[in-house]
């Protein structure tokens, strides 16, 4: 399992892409992926929605189970990615690229210090196990 060292990651298996000085694109994590197994429907936030740090954003439904997402920042929800609509699938077939879920305006970006380093996550995956 690998953990791409340019992103961030969440105690709750989500992980945070910096678009810029204060938006991040966010999705989850193999780990997560692995969880769950196929996934077979995403729900999310409309864009304007506020999500809140570790508060549900939405959810993902698999094979197994339903199963929440949580948002690794608080601000505000500029864009979703559509296409899990129709092809939920990406999420297991590419969770780091066409899988993300959201794009979120930083109310403050200071708070990604609060988020986990690819060796930081990959620690906690394997003390999990």
């Amino acid at each position: 399992m690998s953990f791409p060292e340019q992103l961030l990651y969440s105690k709750e298996h989500e992980w945070a892409r910096k678009l810029g000085d204060s938006s991040i694109q966010v999705g989850i994590t193999t780990f997560a992926v692995e969880q769950l197994g196929d996934v077979t429907m995403v729900e999310l936030p409309e864009v304007g929605d506020s999500v809140t740090t570790a508060a549900v954003f939405g959810t993902v439904e698999s094979v197994k189970a339903v199963s929440e997402l949580y948002a690794p920042v608080t601000g505000t929800v500029t864009k979703i990615n559509e296409a899990l609509e129709d092809a939920p699938e990406l999420v297991n077939d590419s969770p780091y690229e066409n899988g993300w879920m959201i794009e979120i305006e930083l109310a403050d970006p200071a708070q990604l210090d609060g988020l986990l380093d690819a060796a930081a996550y990959a620690a906690l995956v394997a003390a999990s196990d």
